[in-house]
């Protein structure tokens, strides 16, 4: 059998390999120009695959992911300049950039809608303070986080803390302005 990353040794889970083949299939294909396959850097940034105990170290594919979501944004990027210009790229870009800051200006705590009174959230304290963290990293105009960094920021659950989505989105956002300002 091939595999194409170490297995999770022991008791501990990894991802489902075929889901992981598969995908990787789909991602050559779509790199390639094969067929109809197409893939944005968004969708590689979105995927999660089921786990399982002897299944694909998460942390070797978490980098590969990492890096082919890199690729793509990259020539999603070039392409796009390409067409329009890199100008409007780097319009695009401050609006984004703007949005961010703008959320993040918000007082801490009250950055995010809260959860209901019976469900939990992102820990609000935790959330602040790497916002805060980033917010620095962009009043400075230095890269001090990796993207990697920012998709593996891991916050503890609350009642009522500030709305998963909202938060994810957010930090979507973060990627992509790291990426697009290499």
């Amino acid at each position: 059998m091939h595999s194409s990353f170490p297995l999770a040794t022991g008791s501990q889970i990894g991802y489902q390999p075929e889901q992981v083949d598969a995908f990787l299939d789909r991602a050559r294909a779509a790199y390639e120009g094969a067929g109809e396959a197409s893939m944005t850097a968004e969708e590689v940034r979105r995927t999660a695959f089921a786990v399982k105990r002897g299944g694909y170290a998460a942390r070797y594919v978490d980098a590969a992911m990492d890096r082919l979501e890199d690729v793509f944004f990259e020539r999603e990027r070039r392409a796009r300049v390409r067409s329009e210009g890199e100008e409007a790229w780097w319009d695009e870009t401050r609006q984004l950039l703007s949005e961010v800051r703008g959320r993040m200006q918000r007082p801490r705590g009250r950055r995010f809608r809260r959860r209901g009174i019976f469900a939990t959230g992102y820990r609000r304290s935790q959330v602040d303070a790497f916002l805060d963290r980033i917010f620095d990293m962009f009043e400075r105009r230095e890269l001090g986080l990796s993207t990697a960094e920012v998709r593996d920021v891991v916050f503890h659950s609350q009642w009522r803390g500030y709305d998963e989505d909202q938060v994810d989105a957010l930090l979507d956002s973060v990627v992509e302005l790291i990426l697009a300002t290499r």
